[in-house]
Parts: structure tokens; C-alpha cells; sequence
């Protein structure tokens, strides 16, 4: 029973005298509580006077020892104001998980299959063809988002895109799409548009690229925008790389396993575009998410699937998943200043964006096996 005692250190040396006088108003009330107990335990009836003394010091040692304990806890700060956060200190830095449980490296990749068995869940980029049909089964649970996602609470945490298109729409964006010299590169090339004319001037005419690294004109990118319900939505923080940061910035909102909602609180916006050198095709602000006037937009496929990227392939998958995938069908033009003016944009944001300013090697469009089968087209 020792409340008005206080740890002696030296942030609470002027405490020490408070303490003290805590200390004895405890040992008063413990020796009231023991009178008591004796006489119970021994059968004995004290005097009037003392049972009046005995109350006494019940009462008012355990006031004084109630007091002195507030006193020391004001006394060591803890009703103090919370300290305010460096505006400095990144609140997403390193929230990308790797890890489900105790060191278990979850979230590395793994094999899709095992045993013959599909093991993992359903992957990116798919099929986006319409009608299309994944043949992996999500089941009656596992539904894409189908709103807008600023119709929800999710919010943009990212944007980077990848040389050519990782999903499949057949006749907009896929292997027998054209482009500029050989489709050698660096990263791997995916899927092209058919919209490159090499007679055409404005899918020839260099650009004199500021901000993005490695693009080219008349080339097609796909362009990715994460979404969260757990970002540093409307702050300063609100756009990270690596994605995954801003995707997992706040705790206590997604769920990876029971119960699974990651569906619900994290998606994709994927378009498919190819460059031009030609201001009539200029967009404005492309950082805040797909462009969704006139053509943009309008044909649309939502499903679930996962994470990309080129550690991934058809025997290598990613445990990032479910998510929501929306994805315009459509390929569309776009001028290389847009593109720059996004570049400089996220050079702008208050984490250091710079590693998304080049294209990212593209996934190949997954099997069927390992595509969910929960297509939404035109909701």
C-alpha cells in the first residue's frame, strides 16, 4: 500500500519530500488496517478511543497517501501535455511488414504452387480483357472495390509506373503491341499499345526530359497509383517511397490475416498510356490519381490480385494480396511534359520520392490459374 511512493530519479528529485510524506501516510493506514485485522483475528474489542484513533489514520493516511501519489505523478510529468512530433520524423518510415509473426518472413515471396496446389492467393497484373475470367476462385467474400476510390476512405500513397503494361487487354495494350526500336531494355518490357505510328512525328521527336530518368517518347508505361486506408491521408506524409510505407503507415487498420480485409483497405489505379511529344495531350496534376474525364477511364475491370513487379513471375508470387486492382482497358495518349510535370511533383513531396522517377521493370500478365476469378466490368 506504499500509493506516495516515487521512483528517486533525478527528474523527480523534487518530489523526494512529497514522497516521504506518502511513505508515512501509507505505513499510518497499514497500521490502522493491521490493528483492525488483529482484533478480528484475535478476538479482542479495543477501546472507543482507539477504534477513533484507528479510523483516523485510516482516513486520513489513505487521503494523504492518495494525494501525494497525484502530487509525484504531476511531479514526473504525467499529466504533462503529449510532447509534440518532429515535424521532421517521417511517421511511415519502414512500415513496409515483412514479418506475420515472431521472425517468420512472411511477406517474402513464395512458390504459387506447392504440391501441385495453387498456394498462394490470386495475383497481379491479370487479364483485363472483358469477359475475361481468372481461374483462380475468390470465392463469394473476396469482392473487389468497386466505388471510386476517393468515394471511400481510401487515399493516393504513392504513384510509379512500369515500361510497358503488366496486365493484358487484348487489342489496346498487349504482345503484339508497337514501340520505338526493340523491346531490349534494362528492365523487362511489358505489353504495348497499338498506337505508335514511327511516321508520326510525335511519337519520334525527342523530349528533353527535367525530372523523370530513362523515358522515352512513344513508348508505353503503365502507371500505378496505391491507394490505403491506413496513409498518412491529407498530410504531409501522404505520398512514400516505397509504396508499401504508405500503404501500412497508420497500425491498427488492415488486417493480414483473420480477419482478412486487406481488399477492403488497400487498391490499385492502373492506366495504360503511351508517350507523345505533343502539348495538345498535356494532363494536368497526374499525381493525384487516374485521369478520369472523357475516355479515361470509362472501360474498367475491378478485381483482386496482388503486388507486381519482376520478382515475381508465373512460379514466384507475391504474399502481398488480396487487393483491389482497378484498371482502365483502354490505351491512351499522353504528353511526355506530363509525365515530367509529375516527376518534378513528386520530387516536391516530403519523402524522398526518387526512386519511383524511372520505370519500374514490368511482371508478366499472370496465368490464368493464378488470376481470380471476380472480374467486375463497367459497375
Amino acid at each position: 500500500m506504499f500509493f506516495g511512493a516515487c521512483s528517486l530519479t533525478h527528474s523527480t528529485l523534487r518530489t523526494y519530500p512529497i514522497a516521504n510524506v506518502g511513505i508515512f501516510a501509507a505505513l499510518a493506514t497499514l497500521v490502522a488496517q493491521v490493528f483492525f485485522n488483529s482484533a478480528d483475528a484475535y478476538n479482542f474489542s479495543p477501546t472507543g478511543k482507539a477504534k477513533g484513533m484507528a479510523v483516523a489514520l485510516l482516513i486520513v493516511g489513505s487521503i494523504i497517501s492518495v494525494v501525494c501519489q497525484v502530487a509525484c505523478a504531476g511531479g514526473v510529468g504525467a499529466f504533462d501535455e503529449p510532447a509534440p512530433k518532429d515535424p521532421n520524423v517521417n511517421p511511415c518510415q519502414d512500415q513496409k511488414p515483412k514479418h506475420a509473426g515472431p521472425e517468420d518472413k512472411y511477406f517474402n515471396n513464395v512458390d504459387c504452387m506447392k504440391d501441385g496446389v495453387i498456394a498462394v492467393f490470386e495475383q497481379a497484373g491479370g487479364n483485363v480483357t472483358k469477359g475475361y475470367r481468372g481461374g483462380l476462385d475468390a470465392g463469394e467474400w473476396r469482392v473487389p472495390i468497386t466505388k471510386p476510390y476517393d468515394q471511400t476512405d481510401l487515399c493516393p500513397v504513392n504513384v510509379h509506373w512500369h515500361l510497358g503494361a503488366e496486365h493484358l487487354s487484348v487489342g489496346e495494350f498487349d504482345e503484339n503491341g508497337k514501340g520505338p526500336g526493340t523491346r531490349r531494355a534494362e528492365e523487362r518490357l511489358g505489353n504495348r499499345c497499338h498506337l505508335y505510328d514511327a511516321q508520326d512525328p510525335k511519337f519520334t521527336k525527342a523530349y528533353d526530359w527535367k525530372h523523370c530518368k530513362g523515358m522515352k517518347v512513344g513508348e508505353t508505361y503503365e502507371v500505378h497509383w496505391p491507394h490505403s486506408a491506413a496513409g498518412a491521408c491529407g498530410t504531409e506524409w501522404q505520398y512514400q517511397t516505397p509504396f508499401y510505407d504508405g500503404v501500412f503507415c497508420k497500425d491498427g487498420v488492415i488486417n493480414i490475416l483473420t480477419p482478412l480485409n486487406t481488399y477492403k483497405t488497400i487498391g490499385v489505379q492502373a492506366q495504360v498510356y503511351t508517350i507523345v511529344n505533343d502539348e495538345n495531350y498535356y494532363r494536368d496534376n497526374m499525381i493525384k490519381g487516374m485521369q478520369t474525364d472523357g475516355d479515361f477511364g470509362a472501360d474498367m475491370t475491378m478485381y483482386t490480385g496482388s503486388t507486381t513487379g519482376t520478382s515475381r513471375d508465373q512460379e514466384t508470387c507475391s504474399r502481398y494480396a488480396p487487393i483491389t486492382w482497378q484498371v482502365d482497358r483502354k490505351c491512351h495518349l499522353i504528353s511526355a511534359s506530363s509525365f515530367d510535370k509529375m516527376c518534378e511533383m513528386m520530387k516536391q513531396q516530403k519523402d524522398d520520392m526518387t526512386d519511383d522517377l524511372h520505370a519500374h521493370g514490368s511482371r508478366e500478365t499472370t496465368a490464368t490459374a493464378i488470376t481470380a476469378n471476380n472480374q467486375v466490368f463497367d459497375p
